[in-house]
């Protein structure tokens, strides 16, 4: 308001009314067709057939159960809006997790499901957000929507935190317990974005990278023999990465 240039008119503040009143419209579609969706799966009984079918799959693992479910919340949210991504999953895809893993907390079991329907946006092949970006870009959109996958990572790992350390999300817990996970949790995305990258300080060779992805997903399990492996093995990679000197003298290319 401060700026001619970005300051609110007249004539602007009806433009903002005209465009709000358009947007509007798609929302409100994408509403009822969810509404729709909601129908059909409380009238067939979808839901829990499906829960059944990736129970059967998963044999009872949680890690695989969890696994599959992510793999359905991103089919059932490619091409969704954001509103009724969350209402298809939290209908659908939601009361799976908390028929497969009892004792999951509700939020924590929402918030999986609603992290996946969402990066379904920017997952290969469908990734309509990663088109949208190629498109302004001049980009490749399969490559585009790879990239965006990758850098997108800590996407693809905190929902399974969330279910398998509710803690992190103050459910449950003591304020050193969540100091704990959050120290465990940066870390681990630290050395998985390594990993995928390629890079720390320095170039990592592949003898590092997959430790490192091996490393920092052992950071996600809240058990603390696995919360140990995983810095040991962070820690040599750091170690080696940070305090011994590149002779080699290595770069990222230009």
């Amino acid at each position: 308001m401060f700026r001619k240039d970005t300051r609110l008119t007249p004539e602007t503040f009806v433009d903002a009314l005209e465009n709000g009143a358009k947007n509007t419209i798609g929302v409100a579609a994408a509403c009822a067709i969810a509404g729709i969706i909601v129908g059909i799966v409380s009238l067939t009984g979808i839901g829990l057939k499906l829960a059944d079918g990736l129970l059967m799959l998963s044999g009872g693992i949680n890690i695989v159960a969890l696994f599959l479910t992510m793999i359905a919340c991103i089919i059932l949210g490619m091409g969704v809006p954001t509103t009724a991504n969350y209402v298809i999953m939290a209908t659908i895809t939601a009361p799976i997790i908390l028929k497969l893993i009892p004792g999951t907390p509700v939020l924590a079991a929402h918030l999986f499901v609603f992290y996946f329907g969402i990066v379904a946006d920017i997952t290969p092949p469908v990734a309509l957000a990663a088109y949208a970006g190629a498109a302004i870009s001049g980009g490749n959109p399969i490559r585009t929507g790879v990239i965006a996958t990758r850098l997108a990572i800590a996407a693809f790992i905190i929902p399974y935190i969330f279910v398998l350390s509710p803690q992190m999300l103050l459910i449950n817990t003591t304020f050193f317990e969540v100091v704990q996970i959050i120290i465990t949790s940066t870390i681990g995305m630290f050395a998985i974005a390594g990993g995928l990258e390629g890079y720390m300080k320095k170039p990592l060779p592949i003898w590092q990278r997959i430790p490192a992805v091996i490393g920092g997903l052992m950071l996600i399990d809240p058990n603390i023999i696995m919360d140990l492996i995983g810095i040991a093995i962070i820690g040599f990679i750091c170690f080696d990465q940070y305090v011994i000197k590149d002779k080699s003298n290595k770069k990222l290319p230009e």
